[in-house]
């Protein structure tokens, strides 16, 4: 029996968070539709793409410190990536003709990538009566500190209404909703489904290896982390000296390779540090650890609800970036992890939180993970109609 095509777009810009709940999504829809993701962001190596999904990677664009766009390929520019890309979508939505076209966080966001998810909305929409259905997936809380955030707002809801059929929001609508972060004039038209959180896995991580006595820092990507690194790798002298425990740093794919080099220097000389650079199953390193140090990225959040460690969040909240700090107000309201910001930490504060955090046990949350599930049965749901066959070979 052939099934219906799903075209995904999936842009991260700094981090990994985008791409890791979009590969998650889209292993739960594969199982659906015939899933095919198109990855505007570098695609590290080492990451699993879900059995059953073709994987489209465009000419890999990001942001700067600036937020400015940037090409991650030392041979072109960004006015050729950008041409490169929009071509590539649309010849993939020619190619699959999809029942559903699936766009992660825009128009709430990525505004700068409007240049080729504009004609990719155009294309959807020129075929008439026939056309996909075209959803938008987002995260559990949104940006709200732009400097014109209310016509933000108020565009992002127009061009909803305009050109989507169904709005996902992967939180548990107990913990967050649309409309604390998303303020607009004009009120959205379409139907707004909070799906819960999204998951690589509903469940706790598998039993696996024994457990450590460690403290497990990461920073999802890297990208952004060093500060944090940094105060861990100093800190973990005393860590082993006062608690007996070792430190591990999980320092991700985009870390800057002077910082890399430096941690790397630094765990030379300390028997009790450990630097790598990738873990299949952030999950369950951090399940088997004594305590958890991070940001509070929302995958790295999934990750600490799942394992239910004693954890220390540092939210990044640099320029306009406020998502993680509210994340993690919010959790630690609920007892789920200790914060503290990045200003504020320094070696002996870092110190007096470990301690804390290994005579503590998190307090237990009911926040519904189930998000990818949901997810697909409501994409399912919206194509439920007999323009699903027009998807299929």
């Amino acid at each position: 029996m052939t099934r219906a095509r799903l075209l995904f777009h999936c842009q991260h810009a700094l981090g990994l968070g985008h791409l890791a709940r979009s590969l998650a999504l889209a292993e739960a829809l594969q199982e659906r539709f015939d899933v095919i993701l198109l990855n505007g962001g570098r695609f590290p190596e080492g990451t699993v793409v879900p059995a059953g999904v073709e994987l489209v990677n465009l000419a890999p664009l990001g942001h700067d410190a600036d937020y400015e766009l940037v090409s991650h390929d030392p041979e072109i520019d960004v006015a050729t990536a950008a041409v490169r890309r929009t071509a590539a979508i649309l010849e993939a939505f020619d190619r699959t003709d999809p029942a559903v076209v699936l766009i992660e966080l825009y128009p709430f966001g990525r505004k700068k990538f409007a240049f080729e998810l504009e004609p990719l909305l155009e294309a959807v929409h020129a075929q008439g009566d026939r056309r996909a259905k075209v959803v938008c997936s987002l995260r559990d809380i949104l940006v709200n500190q732009r400097r014109d955030q209310a016509r933000h707002d108020e565009r992002a809801a127009q061009n909803v209404n305009r050109w989507f059929d169904l709005v996902l929001v992967h939180s548990d609508p107990r913990f967050a909703t649309l409309d604390e972060s998303f303020r607009p004039a004009t009120p959205l038209a379409v139907p707004v489904v909070h799906t819960g959180f999204v998951t690589r896995n509903d469940g706790p991580p598998a039993p696996g290896a024994a457990t450590v006595d460690r403290v497990i820092v990461s920073a999802g990507g890297g990208m952004v982390g060093g500060p944090m690194f940094r105060i861990a790798a100093a800190a973990s002298d005393a860590v082993a000296a006062t608690l007996g425990l070792t430190t591990t740093i999980v320092a991700g794919p985009f870390l800057p390779a002077v910082e890399l080099a430096e941690l790397r220097t630094m765990a030379s000389e300390r028997a009790w540090l450990e630097i790598v650079h990738h873990v299949p199953d952030l999950a369950a390193e951090i399940a088997r650890s004594t305590v958890s140090v991070s940001q509070c990225g929302y995958n790295t959040t999934m990750d600490l609800l799942r394992a239910g460690t004693p954890a220390l969040v540092v939210p990044f909240s640099e320029g306009r970036e406020d998502e993680q700090r509210r994340r993690a107000e919010r959790l630690e309201t609920l007892g789920v992890l200790r914060s503290i910001e990045l200003d504020r930490l320094d070696a002996t504060r870092y110190l007096e939180a470990v301690s804390a955090l290994t005579r503590s046990t998190p307090r237990p949350n009911a926040l519904d993970l189930g998000g990818r599930t949901r997810s697909a049965d409501a994409i399912a749901t919206l194509c439920a109609t007999p323009s699903l066959s027009r998807g299929a070979s």
